[in-house]
């Protein structure tokens, strides 16, 4: 068995996950929200982002590719904005001129923004985009145990069965190939 299938194992605890351990009734589907599409979008700027990371060049180092990206992102973010900014109005600055606020965008700007990239490079750099890919399957993951841990989200079944078909394709994916193993051994 190729790891395609591992990957596709993984893949089905992922959609397992989201639709909440029921795959043959859309009713999950039916109940979008602003934020679900955010995180579609999100998912799907992630995608771009990996392709690009794909064809860098090994000239290319991971602070530059990295600040090239969030400039991009930031470019196409302007007119999300400026359509926020014409229907809401410029917010009041005075409430975003606290402590809570600047330490919270610190933190997302430094750990989830510009660290979490550039350990990620360091990773595709290691194992290549192939066969990093199926980490990405962690994020959806970690955002259900959080949101069990924090958010006090009632932990559920379709959670656990999730985790585990995902840990198991990413574990499967994640050992070394027969091919590969047998030309560590002749050598």
């Amino acid at each position: 068995i190729s790891w395609n299938h591992y990957l596709i194992l993984s893949t089905v605890g992922v959609i397992w996950l989201v639709s909440q351990g029921d795959m043959i009734n859309a009713r999950v589907f039916a109940h979008l929200n602003q934020g679900d599409f955010w995180t579609m979008g999100s998912a799907l700027s992630w995608a771009v982002y990996c392709a690009f990371l794909r064809i860098k060049p090994r000239e290319v180092k991971g602070n530059a590719f990295v600040a090239v990206s969030a400039l991009l992102g930031a470019i196409v973010l302007i007119p999300v904005l400026a359509l926020e900014l014409i229907r809401n109005g410029m917010p009041g600055w005075n409430s975003y001129a606290n402590t809570g606020v600047v330490t919270g965008l610190a933190y997302l700007v430094i750990f989830p923004s510009w660290l979490s990239y550039l350990l990620w490079n360091k990773g595709i750099s290691a194992i290549g985009a192939t066969r990093g890919e199926i980490y990405s399957h962690l994020i959806p993951l970690s955002g259900g145990l959080f949101s069990v841990m924090f958010l006090h989200v009632a932990l559920h079944s379709y959670h656990l069965v999730s985790a585990l078909v995902i840990m198991c394709g990413i574990a499967l994916c994640s050992r070394p190939s027969a091919k590969k193993s047998s030309q560590q051994h002749m050598a």
